[in-house]
């Protein structure tokens, strides 16, 4: 017997459906936190004010793309030396995060930040899942865009049920590289249309990537891990690369236990 609401069981059916959700946050509030927040980041890196965070995706008209990673680094380093970011980014999705991962959370110690310029080619992320590098299984993965992404200036990712399908073909195929395993299951592949105000929350265990930016707009987007505290580790630890955020009280009590009885 599954005891969940109606509503954490219609999130559950169809994020086990699909292996991934695209939702509206309901927590405007520390959407509105994390606007400001990352405006007054990017400020400090760019010669002209940007007082709305539709100006962003325009962004590449003032830009040198050599520059593009550096700056990308300053920003990641600046938002997450906010201590409010991290909690508010969590917030975005805690019910979400509560009812597809369980409430004794781990959450990436830092939060990353990508930036997709038309036409360039030095933000591609190639077709890959994060297990095929070391990652936990358990792991999900809150991705949230800062302007709106579509077509080639957002993300792809193979559904759910297309996993059997690439499993065939991964066994039947002497597979040398990330561009030969998009070729072969590029069809299948489900391109994600994610506004701004929405939140995507998808299991890294599928196959995912993107492409070069095609769009005359700039990306941005968010991304961070999320596990529970039970579930088994790949090669990122806790106090490495996750951090506890919310420990229940008998939790703390049971790891902290010892026995009087040697």
């Amino acid at each position: 017997m599954i005891y969940q609401s109606n509503k954490e069981k219609l999130l559950t059916k169809n994020f086990l459906k699909k292996g991934y959700l695209i939702v509206k946050t309901q927590n405007h509030k520390s959407l509105a936190i994390i606007r400001k927040i990352f405006l007054n980041s990017i400020n400090k890196y760019t010669e002209q004010k940007i007082t709305k965070l539709n100006q962003i995706k325009k962004l590449h008209k003032k830009m040198n793309y050599e520059n593009l990673n550096q700056f990308r680094l300053k920003l990641i380093k600046q938002i997450n030396s906010n201590p409010k970011f991290r909690y508010h980014y969590f917030n975005l999705a805690r019910d979400e995060l509560y009812t597809l991962v369980g409430n004794d959370l781990l959450m990436q110690k830092k939060i990353n930040l990508s930036i997709q310029l038309p036409n360039d080619d030095s933000s591609l992320l190639p077709i890959h899942s994060d297990v095929w590098s070391g990652d936990s299984p358990f792991e999900i993965n809150l991705w949230v865009p800062l302007v709106n992404c579509y077509k080639t200036k957002s993300m792809y990712i193979l559904p759910e049920k297309e996993k059997e399908y690439f499993n065939n073909i991964m066994k039947r195929n002497k597979i040398k590289s990330s561009s030969q395993v998009f070729n072969l299951i590029k069809n299948k592949l489900k391109w994600l249309k994610i506004n701004y105000g929405e939140i995507l929350i998808f299991n890294q265990n599928l196959p995912h990537g993107n492409v070069i930016n095609l769009e005359n707009e700039t990306r941005f987007s968010m991304n961070c891990r999320f596990k529970s505290y039970f579930s088994p580790f790949g090669d990122k630890k806790i106090g490495e690369f996750f951090d506890p955020i919310t420990t229940r009280a008998m939790t703390t009590l049971g790891i902290n236990y010892t026995s009087p009885i040697e």
